[in-house]
């Protein structure tokens, strides 16, 4: 598909007109989802297009996409291979998910004069530095999108040194807050916890993070404590099992918990059957999410939660999805990819930044210690996230300037 071809099957399910978005992998189509329910409900009469790169992010396209919208790989970006996908696709109107830069994909949507909108547009500290020594390349392809909408003041400010015209930049916020909350599809009984067990949920771990947060997990020993390690890239599982092994701890891989009632893998938690519900997990078994896209649901049964990448030098992860369901929330220094959000959520304290393994397992014990400071942290979390709402609907504004125009038939 990423070579530009289309099977039979998905040939014929192309219905023009079309609304073309991208997102590269699953945090992205995550934040999308408010995007995607509000483009279907207000321009009803197109079939959304939705790419990714990633097959873990067309999995999770796969399953927020509607019966109506197509799910596709981004082609490679060689022009005679963009040239003939968006002749299949024929879009009208194309928009980048945060800030890909796709050198031949922008100039063949301007040559064809399809309007490109940069959405949710954020430049981390790592591209922004890479960016700058191709400053002289970029500035030209920069010229050619539409419309940015930034996340941030830093982030419009970036884009805008890097080559994009000031007056097509604007900041409209981060859609992540206003990602939709997933249902309650678990009860700790779920997992063989009893309702007065504390879930330590670890989330979006790396490599350095695992063996902190189970030396301390050993150190704290507290009966009615629990642990869950869910870590950035499943396929590190049989490694974290080793560190487990190495604690003289036992493992539980969450699929194990579960039977799929089809053949189909991806199933969602909520339409699987419950195993081990009668199970009772002791202290000494670590659980271990070993699937994709079930990690916000889990937030909702958790009752301490450390976000990762942020004790090791990754630049941190997504801290709104616990915010969601008002849990307290610990990161370490490392956020420097959330920079902003880590910001508001430690000035607004609904959220606790350690930095090292000590002050993690201080700060742990001492929410242990005092329900009302989990809950309190947890409710100003929760608050910060609803203060900053809105981003969606002016991304949308941006949208409807590009989609006044007449349907084009694009087959030059």
């Amino acid at each position: 598909m990423r070579l530009g071809f289309f099977s039979p099957s998905l040939l014929a399910k192309i219905k023009k007109p079309t609304i073309w978005l991208h997102a590269v992998s699953v945090g992205e189509i995550s934040s999308a989802v408010s995007l995607l329910n509000n483009l279907r409900k207000k321009y009803p009469e197109y079939q959304l297009v939705i790419s990714t790169v990633t097959t873990a992010g067309n999995r999770i396209a796969q399953q927020v996409a509607s019966n109506k919208d197509l799910v596709v790989y981004l082609p490679y970006d060689l022009s005679f291979i963009v040239n003939k996908v968006i002749k299949k696709l024929s879009p009208q109107l194309f928009i980048i998910l945060e800030t890909e830069i796709w050198p031949n994909l922008i100039s063949i949507l301007a040559k064809k004069k399809i309007p490109l909108l940069i959405v949710n547009g954020r430049i981390s500290n790592k591209s922004f530095k890479k960016y700058q020594k191709i400053k002289f390349l970029l500035s030209s392809v920069l010229r050619k999108v539409n419309f940015y909408c930034m996340q941030t003041k830093e982030d419009s400010q970036r884009i805008i040194s890097l080559g994009a015209p000031r007056e097509k930049v604007g900041i409209t916020g981060n859609m992540k807050f206003d990602s939709e909350v997933p249902g309650d599809r678990y009860k700790k009984s779920d997992l063989g916890l009893k309702e007065e067990n504390i879930l330590f949920v670890a989330a979006s771990t790396h490599p350095g993070e695992e063996e902190i947060i189970l030396e301390i997990y050993k150190q704290i020993d507290r009966k009615n404590l629990r642990l869950l390690i869910a870590p950035r890239h499943i396929e590190r599982i049989p490694q974290i099992e080793k560190l487990v092994q190495k604690q003289e701890l036992v493992t539980q891989r969450l699929s194990d918990f579960f039977i799929s009632l089809s053949a189909d893998e991806t199933m969602p938690a909520r339409d699987r059957e419950r195993l081990f519900s009668d199970t009772t997990l002791s202290s000494s078994t670590i659980l271990l999410l070993d699937t994709i896209g079930e990690l916000s649901s889990l937030f909702g049964i958790a009752d301490i939660v450390f976000v990762g990448g942020s004790l090791v030098k990754r630049g941190g992860h997504n801290i709104l999805e616990p915010a969601f369901f008002g849990k307290p929330i610990l990161f370490g220094r490392y956020m420097f990819n959330f920079q902003e959000v880590a910001a508001l959520f430690l000035q607004g304290k609904g959220a606790i930044v350690v930095d090292n393994a000590q002050e993690l397992k201080e700060a742990i014990c001492n929410l242990l210690d005092n329900r009302g400071r989990r809950e309190e942290l947890g409710k100003r979390a929760r608050q910060i996230l609803e203060e900053n709402r809105g981003a969606t609907e002016r991304n949308m504004e941006v949208i409807g300037r590009f989609m006044l125009k007449p349907v084009r038939n694009v087959t030059e």
